[in-house]
């Protein structure tokens, strides 16, 4: 089975028109299965409330979907969000109330303005033209939900952000290092012996409990197995429309893949981050700083690990 995996950006009622809502906490699922092709929308509701759910649900995903019912400053951090990402394929959608315009200009340089304009009716249509993009490498698993079945022990939801994923496989939870193997797999809630990238998967595991591993962790095989770290040492640059300049000891979060950490400045030139906990991390990997008690636009800016 191939899996394609979007970001949906707008209105909840218009993501329930593309498929079936599944599990539900500050992120929301929801897939349909047609033709042996498995699509899954993600859906950050957490959002605007909090700036985390935004940046996690991007991360989740190879495409996005931004559908604007108002425009307004949240919709600038969705904007700010899927630019900083590199989210380069997806769809743009609006409704009558938005001036199109408008619209098309607030999107202007970024990567949004590549994106396929589609009428709010013909979303599905559209999203099922986009194929699947498979990460290259070893297998690596983001995990974004944890819980315990009775009588299957530990379950993880979460998407092979590359390689295959086997039955059997031992596999490393990261940051923690905990060992854990593989006893079952599921896709769209059916059993298979393995699963390749980009694919959405429920694991049941072996070696660690729910509350020892959790969204923002990675499965990684021995092949692929990130470094921990900190520190972080940021290529940064700030986002235009955050009001104030970075400072050392100021305190931020650290947005690393579906890994939110708190930490704080020890340089602003150049731009090191230290973390309150380790994180799982890579050269070239892309890093966004955030601030929540931010009055404005809560991104302060991103750049790669370096």
């Amino acid at each position: 089975m191939e899996s394609v995996n979007f970001a949906f950006l707008g209105a909840e009622e218009q993501a329930a028109t593309l498929g079936k809502r599944g599990t539900r906490t500050d992120l929301t699922l929801y897939d349909r299965k047609e033709a042996g092709t498995i699509r899954t929308w993600v859906v950050p509701n957490g959002f605007p409330d909090k700036i985390q759910p935004l940046f996690q649900a991007v991360n989740l995903a190879e495409h996005a979907i931004l559908h604007v019912g108002t425009l307004d400053r949240y919709v600038g951090e969705q904007i700010l969000a899927l630019d900083a990402a590199g989210r380069r394929t997806g769809i743009l959608s609006h409704s009558e109330a938005v001036d199109h315009d408008a619209l098309i200009k607030a999107v202007r340089g970024t990567v949004v303005e590549r994106y396929d304009l589609v009428e709010p009716d013909q979303m599905r249509l559209a999203a099922s033209a986009f194929k699947p993009s498979p990460g290259e490498g070893g297998v690596r698993i983001v995990v974004d939900h944890s819980f315990d079945v009775k009588g299957a022990g530990t379950i993880v939801l979460g998407r092979v952000a590359s390689g295959t994923v086997s039955k059997h496989d031992t596999l490393h939870a990261l940051p923690s290092g905990l060992e854990v193997s593989v006893k079952s797999i599921q896709m769209h809630d059916d059993p298979v012996e393995s699963a390749s990238s980009p694919a959405r998967v429920g694991l049941a595991l072996k070696g660690a409990r729910p509350e020892e591993i959790g969204r923002g962790d990675v499965l990684c095989g021995d092949g692929a197995r990130l470094p921990v770290s900190s520190e972080v040492r940021l290529d940064f640059v700030k986002t235009p429309y955050y009001k104030g300049e970075p400072s050392v000891n100021q305190m931020c979060l650290a947005s690393i893949g579906l890994q939110v950490v708190a930490g704080r400045f020890s340089s602003v030139d150049p731009v090191i981050i230290s973390l309150d906990r380790p994180a799982a991390c890579e050269s070239g990997e892309v890093c966004s700083l955030l601030k929540p008690d931010s009055p404005g636009v809560r991104i302060m800016g991103s750049g790669r690990i370096v």
